[in-house]
């Protein structure tokens, strides 16, 4: 006698939805288990407002919701992190490299690897008796860029 497999609500709506639009060369669905959520990538910018004005932003199944978002090709941000690092420091000598590395789970690792050199600039926030701040490249970008996730600034080793 074969397995019995029950799917819960929210993944036949899942499918449900993936049925009407899965011939769709326009429509790209990504369901998530973890966050219970529901994406549709969108390549048509018409197809993508009408998509949003028409479908719930979420759906609720007893004490789950399912949230849905869709995401107009337009908006998505196509380019890794990496790619706009390396467009936004092209030719510019205090950057160095970009290194890429997947860790186990899928997850990426980009690290922003700025030259060795020690870099100084009037500052007269009184850190410094001679208006001086001394630092390294990597610390200014980690100030100016902010926290971006599986991103990390350092510096070159050569």
């Amino acid at each position: 006698m074969g397995n019995l497999n029950l799917s819960s609500p929210w993944v036949i709506f899942y499918r449900k939805i993936n049925e009407l639009f899965k011939d769709d060369p326009e429509v790209k669905l990504v369901y998530s288990d973890e966050d219970v959520s529901l994406k549709l990538y969108v390549d048509n910018q018409e197809k993508a407002d009408a998509l949003t004005k028409l479908l719930p932003t979420e759906k609720e199944f007893g004490n789950v919701t399912l949230k849905i978002a869709v995401i107009p090709a337009d908006f998505e941000n196509k380019e890794s992190t990496a790619d706009l690092f390396k467009k936004a420091f092209k030719g510019n000598p205090a950057f160095s490299d970009i290194i890429c590395s997947e860790t186990p789970g899928s997850f990426q690792a980009t690290y922003v690897v700025f030259a060795k050199k020690v870099v100084q600039f009037f500052s007269d926030d009184l850190t410094d008796a001679h208006g001086q701040t001394s630092t390294l490249y990597q610390e200014l970008a980690k100030e100016i860029f902010g926290q971006i996730d599986g991103t990390y600034f350092c510096t070159d080793i050569k």
